[in-house]
Formats: structure tokens, C-alpha cells, sequence
């Protein structure tokens, strides 16, 4: 200090400098000291001096260097960076993880909008078009989802999130956002639908995915009215090859049964593989009268037999195999997906029974299961007027196995069949509309329930799931009466789970999000039940009002056995982690199934090992209250 006052006082500039005191009190103070030359008239230099207490402006500061020092270190702990752009949507600042920690990199995104960094792949030109507007209109954006180069050259997965900022003055000024790295759950977006939808060993589509393009061959067919054939295939004396070569010459044959299909139809048709030596083709769009498309089909099925008969080289061993192939033709809506399924596969049988190597159409006398789905759904009619629908219902435990809520099933007391599972009668309800006062009858039950379990200490904290139809879900009227049915029975909405499935949900993804909006808004929650036995609703995961996931049962019955089955198990367990949504395994059978899903992350499960679906006056809390 005294060089700095002796410089001032040779080159007679002002100085100053800061102190800090301390009071008779222990208070400390800052003191700012200024000291100013002033020319006398006779010459001489006057040093003037002033004294200001800069004790406040000193805390200010300190706490903005801490605030700083915060940020920076959130930043540099943070997964997600944090950016900012000017008023012309370039950017001006970015701070953040690993991932732009290098300045090159950062280099490269200064000055520069989002669509001039190379980072436009992923987003279709549609969506580039609505974030551009959206910045136009300078609206808060979410989770925009693009792609962008990383430093070694390798592509990941972004999502940018966004809101603009205004000045005092309500000038536009720019953005502030963040960014987040979502590779991996794009990776298990991906792995997920390759293992549900694929079948491992062939590579070609599986059961689950057969069925969705099935459905969607039906669709055409009604738009278009054109007929459609699907061919069930069975290869004849397979397991004598397994048992005489062993599996590894069975799954040979196989993967080359599966090359050669594709090449007998179009490449708009559809070749899978069901299981085992089972194997579907399916054709669309091959005529509008019935002469015509029998005669297309049979034309593909003597081709498939002219392939399938060349020999098979197995391992440098020759080996000749031949199928049994069942036809039905589909038009329409006349049949359900599973009928048209039943219809190829009973074909198949007639061509087994002919001697094999064979083809056979699908005989209309063989209608006895269509005779007996009418004699079912009067019987369903008159079973409602007699009151002999009633709720089951199944616990649903956490990872210590502790009761949390149940699930409502429904059941039919048939007066000669006995007690009639769902499986038998409620896809014919939906199809005769009957589910829609199945439905409600449910949703009446269920909050009945809810409100005496609310009376209860030991059943109060208790949830209830019950499954919506689709026909049900997307009736116009559904969430306002179920509204006023909550409003009216006094039920907790906050214990009511709804489950719905994907393919209820991408009928109409606008209206699942409004209805599922205006339910959860009084505590409503929603449950996606058989998760990943649907195809393509990944993309629209995000987008709905979700509290949960439910793994198929189909998935964890084999969880033990097969590899492909726990991988998928696995990867939905992180998907739903990482979209923060809770997970319920159902199927839950054996100890061994259990540890494995509560080792994996698993925190809810249902199943027969915790408790099979039973009247309310039957079922039991951790085995000892009953729930009444």
C-alpha cells in the first residue's frame, strides 16, 4: 500500500484502497479509502480524502462469487449441460459435463443456431419445422429430441429443453435451457423392440409382431376391400431331426427355412416365426373377389412346397425336409385376428392328416367354434340381466412383499360352465359392444369396494386397479362418467389405477392424452398394462400421462430359462427408471422369479406366488386380516 500511496503521490494520480476494521462490538467492516490531488492556488498539492463503508457491496459480491462457484460446480457434477442463446436463437454460453467440456467442441456451437451445429439428424423435417416455429412465437419447448456428433466421431442422443427470456422492458432477449444425453435410453428403446418383435434365432418377426401386422392386413382389407391369406407352416417330422442330430442341426434348419420364405412372396408380405417349427406367411392385398385371391394364395403355397422340398445342407449333411402348409383367406373385418389364426392353423392340420408335404384351405365346416362364440354371447346377454358377472381380485406386493393394492378382475358365475375366465368372454364383449356395460358395472363395483375399505385402518391405504377396454376408453363419454361416479360414491380417486393397453393408447394418442389429463387431474392414476407386447408405442411413451409400467406375464414366466426373456425384463426395468415411472411385474409364480426381478431393481409385483385372484371375502392381507 505504501508503494501504490508513494506512485500517487509522484505522478499525482488519485488512489484508494480497502480495509477492513473491526469494532468494540467484534463486528469487521470494509472501508473503501479514496485520496484525490487538488492544486492550491499558491502551487502547492492538497490531498483530499473520503471514507465509505463498502461492507454491503462486499457481501454482495462474495455471495455472487459462491453463487458462481455453485453453478459451475452443478455443472460440471450435472448430467445435463446449460446453455443460453441471443435474441436471434445463436449460442452465446454453454456450460455442462464431460460431454462439452472440450472448448473445441464448444467452439463449434458459439454463434451458431441449433440447425446450423450438424445436429439435425433424428428430428424429422415436420418437427424441425414445429421447434422453429415454436422459437418463433418464443414458447417454452421440452425434450426436443435430435442427434449430434460427438467428439470421437460416434453419434448420441440429445434432448434439449428450452424457455425464452424477456428483459424488463418485455423485449425478447433469447433462450436458456439444458441439454441431457439420452443414448441410453434410446439404445433401450431400441434393444427392447428388437427382442419383443424379432424372434432371436431367425431374426425374422415373432408372435407379438405377426399379430399387430395382421391387425393392420385387416385394416387395408376394410379400406380397400382386398382380400388377404395367411399360411400356417409346419415342417413335417421335425423333432426327429432334434432327437437324431440334435438341436443345434434343428436350429440350422431353421435359420435356413427362414432365408428361403422371404423369397417365395412380395416384399410387402409378412414371413415370422411363431415358436419351435411353426412359421406364418402372410399376404395382402391379392384381389377383390375370392376366386381370384384363392388362386394367388395357392399359386405362393406350391412355391413355399417347391422351396421347402430342396435339400438342406446341414453341416455338409444333406437332409430333405417338406411342410404342411394351412391357407385361410382374410377380407375384412369377418374375423378376429386370433379366429384367422385358428382358421390357418386348423388348415394345417387337415394337411397334416392328408399325409403331409401338402397344402389345405380352411374348410367352412369346420364353423363349430363360431356356432359356439353366438351360443356364448347370448348367454352373456342374459347373464348380465341375472347379475353373474362379479370382481376378483388379486394382491399386488412390494419388494417386501407387503400388500399395497390389488387388481379387480372380472369373472362370470356361468350357471352350467362354471366359473368362465375373462380370456373367454371378454373379447367377444368387446366386439358386440357388451364390454361397455361390462365396464361400467366394473368401475361401479370398484369404487363400491374402495369406499368401504376406506372405513378400515387396515384397508384405507389400499389401491385398486381395474382394466378399461378400449371400445370402453375411447367412448365419448367415459372420463365424465366415471367422474361423476367418483363425485357420487365418495371414492378416493387417489386409489383408483386405471390399466390400459398400448394399443388402446395409439388408436387415438390425442384423445388417450386429454381423457388420461382430465382423470389424473383428481388423482386418477394410469398404469400401462402388458408392456411390450405392442409395437411402436415407444415413441409415444413420453408423451402420456403414465404413473406405471406392467411387464407381461409372458415375459416373466420364462424369466429363468430364457435369455431373451430376462434381457427384456431388464431393459423395461431401466427404460421405466429412467422415465421415472413405477414397474409391476405380473405372472409373479415362483420364488426364483422374485429374486430375480427384485435383484434387477423390480419394486411391485402380482402373481400366483403372492395370491390368486379371489372374492373380496376371501382375500387376505400378508396372509392373516382379510380385507373386508
Amino acid at each position: 500500500m505504501m508503494q501504490v500511496a508513494q506512485t500517487a503521490a509522484r505522478t499525482l494520480t488519485p488512489w484508494q484502497f480497502e480495509v477492513r476494521t473491526r469494532r468494540r462490538s467484534g463486528v469487521q467492516r470494509w472501508i473503501l479509502c479514496r485520496s484525490t490531488p487538488d492544486a492550491q492556488p499558491d502551487g502547492s498539492i492538497v490531498w483530499c480524502g473520503s471514507l465509505s463503508d463498502i461492507t454491503a457491496h462486499k457481501k454482495t459480491m462474495q455471495r455472487l462469487r459462491q453463487s458462481e462457484t455453485r453453478f459451475r460446480s452443478l455443472t460440471e457434477l450435472s448430467s445435463d449441460w446449460f446453455w443460453e442463446q441471443d435474441a436471434q436463437f445463436r449460442f452465446v454460453r454453454i456450460d455442462g459435463n464431460r460431454a462439452v467440456r472440450n472448448q473445441e467442441q464448444i467452439k463449434r456451437y458459439l454463434g451458431k443456431t441449433l440447425w446450423e451445429t450438424g445436429t439435425q439428424e433424428g428430428a424429422r423435417e415436420a418437427q424441425w419445422a414445429e421447434h422453429r416455429a415454436q422459437l418463433a412465437r418464443h414458447e417454452t419447448f421440452r425434450d426436443f429430441e435430435v442427434q449430434r456428433m460427438r467428439p470421437n466421431g460416434r453419434l448420441m442422443w440429445v434432448a434439449i429443453s428450452g424457455m425464452p427470456v424477456f428483459g424488463e422492458a418485455g423485449v425478447f432477449q433469447g433462450y436458456r435451457g439444458t441439454g441431457r444425453d439420452i443414448s441410453v435410453r434410446k439404445r433401450a428403446e431400441v434393444e427392447i423392440e428388437r427382442l419383443a418383435f424379432f424372434d432371436v434365432l431367425t431374426g425374422l418377426p415373432n408372435r407379438r409382431l405377426l399379430m399387430d401386422r395382421l391387425r393392420q392386413a385387416l385394416e387395408l382389407s376394410a379400406r380397400r376391400s382386398t382380400y388377404g391369406a395367411l399360411f400356417f407352416i409346419d415342417l413335417d417330422n421335425f423333432k426327429n431331426l432334434n432327437d437324431t442330430l440334435g438341436h443345434h442341426m434343428g436350429d440350422e434348419l431353421l435359420k435356413q427355412v427362414a432365408s428361403r420364405l422371404p423369397q417365395c412372396v412380395r416384399s410387402i408380405d409378412t414371413v415370422a416365426r411363431l415358436g419351435g417349427d411353426e412359421f406364418v406367411v402372410m399376404l395382402e392385398d391379392i384381389g377383390t373377389q375370392p376366386a381370384d385371391a384363392t388362386v394367388i394364395a395357392e399359386s405362393v403355397g406350391r412355391k413355399i412346397l417347391q422351396s421347402l422340398n430342396q435339400g438342406f445342407d446341414l453341416a455338409g449333411r444333406q437332409h430333405l425336409s417338406s411342410p404342411s402348409i394351412g391357407i385361410t383367406l382374410f377380407f375384412q373385418h369377418q374375423e378376429s385376428l386370433d379366429d384367422v389364426l385358428k382358421r390357418a392353423d386348423l388348415a394345417m392340420y387337415q394337411a397334416k392328416a392328408a399325409g403331409r408335404n401338402t397344402l389345405r384351405f380352411f374348410d367352412p365346416l369346420m364353423q363349430t367354434t363360431a356356432m359356439a362364440r353366438v351360443e356364448l354371447e347370448t348367454d352373456m346377454r342374459q347373464g348380465l340381466g341375472r347379475q353373474e358377472f362379479l370382481l376378483y381380485y388379486q394382491p399386488v406386493v412390494d419388494e417386501q412383499a407387503r400388500v399395497t393394492g390389488v387388481e379387480a378382475l372380472m369373472r362370470w358365475q356361468h350357471p352350467l360352465r362354471g366359473l368362465v375366465p375373462p380370456g373367454e368372454f371378454i373379447p367377444l364383449a368387446e366386439q358386440t359392444g357388451l364390454i361397455l356395460l361390462l365396464g361400467q358395472w366394473a368401475l361401479e363395483m370398484v369404487c363400491t369396494q374402495l369406499v368401504a375399505w376406506s372405513a378400515a385402518p387396515a384397508t384405507q391405504h389400499l389401491t385398486m386397479a381395474v382394466n378399461v377396454s378400449a371400445r370402453q376408453f375411447h367412448h365419448p363419454e367415459f372420463s365424465g362418467r366415471l367422474l361423476t361416479l367418483l363425485r357420487t360414491s365418495g371414492a378416493n380417486p387417489h386409489r383408483l389405477k386405471l390399466e390400459l393397453t398400448e394399443s388402446l393408447l395409439l388408436t387415438d394418442i390425442k384423445d388417450a392424452i386429454a381423457k388420461m389429463g382430465e382423470l389424473r387431474s383428481v388423482g386418477v392414476k394410469f398404469a400401462l398394462d402388458d408392456f411390450g407386447t405392442g409395437y411402436s408405442s415407444l415413441s409415444y411413451l413420453k408423451r402420456l400421462p403414465l404413473d406405471q409400467l406392467k411387464i407381461d406375464q409372458s415375459f416373466v414366466r420364462d424369466i429363468l430359462s430364457d435369455p431373451n426373456d430376462a434381457a427384456i425384463a431388464r431393459t423395461i426395468l431401466n427404460l421405466a427408471q429412467s422415465l421415472d415411472l413405477g414397474v409391476v411385474a405380473e405372472g409373479v409364480e415362483t420364488a426364483g422369479q422374485y429374486e430375480f426381478l427384485l435383484r434387477n431393481g423390480c419394486k411391485a409385483f402380482q402373481g400366483y406366488f403372492f395370491g390368486r385372484p379371489v372374492p373380496v371375502d376371501q382375500l387376505r392381507l400378508n396372509d392373516s386380516a382379510a380385507l373386508i
